[in-house]
């Protein structure tokens, strides 16, 4: 099977239910090549579920989740390593150092990714100077620009990512907003959530509100808006949406 590409991302009256708890229902959402859409919700409200059924991690109750034309189920491993998720957690050895995890990556992903490309990646995030120390003695932050630059190994078609913002100073925050615009630019398609209302101006083209396990608001970023800041009204048109979350 060949596949040019496995974006866009297509999830079409999800559903879902864990025993008779009804998390997720009818959720539809499409997330172009070149779009990073936001999703803001409350704790609990179902966004990390639905991230993991989009990364194919977690089957749905009802609904289908595809990739293009195609289902979960119907892409070879070949391809699936161009989608990446970067979870709430960091999932890295700690007991190898910051290369070392790439390198690893790298094998697994099967990505060819020379020494050259992942010292490119690691200078990217901002971590370069940590490349040959542990894991374990990285701060919180460090750990997520790490996770980060692995996600990017294969550059992916499909870029899922949850609370990406979590524990990145303002440095890293900004290195985070500029390594989205660059990924947005490539083609990319990027789902991600935060808590962060300022990132997600900075960096989205759509947000949707998830509460009681539907999509209920949406707003998307005015037409000829400049490409690296929201405008004013996106930006209270957001902090809407995030009152919203928590009303």
């Amino acid at each position: 099977m060949t596949v040019a590409c496995i974006a866009p991302l297509e999830l079409e009256g999800i559903d879902k239910r864990f025993g008779r708890l009804s998390v997720l229902r009818g959720i539809d959402l499409a997330v172009a090549p070149g779009e990073i859409v936001g999703l803001l919700g409350a704790n609990g409200c179902g966004k990390t579920t639905l991230l993991s059924i989009a990364a194919g991690l977690l089957p749905p109750s009802g609904g289908r989740c595809s990739y293009g034309p195609h289902g979960v189920a119907e892409l070879e491993s070949s391809h699936r390593a161009r989608l990446a998720f970067v979870a709430h957690t960091t999932q890295l050895y700690t007991r190898l150092d910051g290369r070392e995890n790439l390198q690893l990556a790298a094998a697994l992903f099967e990505t060819r990714t020379t020494p050259a490309q992942i010292d490119a990646l690691l200078e990217r995030l901002g971590i370069a100077h940590a490349a040959d120390r542990l894991v374990g003695t990285y701060s919180r932050g460090m750990q997520q620009r790490l996770a980060i630059a692995r996600a990017l190994l294969a550059a992916p078609d499909l870029l899922l990512m949850d609370e990406p913002f979590t524990a990145l100073d303002r440095a890293g925050r900004d290195v985070l907003a500029r390594v989205l615009l660059v990924e947005r630019e490539r083609g990319a398609a990027i789902l991600l959530t935060s808590h962060d209302l300022d990132a997600m101006t900075e960096v989205t083209d759509r947000v949707v509100l998830l509460a009681d396990g539907r999509i209920v608001g949406t707003t998307r970023r005015d037409a000829g808006a400049g490409p690296n800041r929201g405008t004013v009204d996106y930006a209270e048109r957001i902090r809407g949406l995030g009152r919203d979350a928590h009303a």
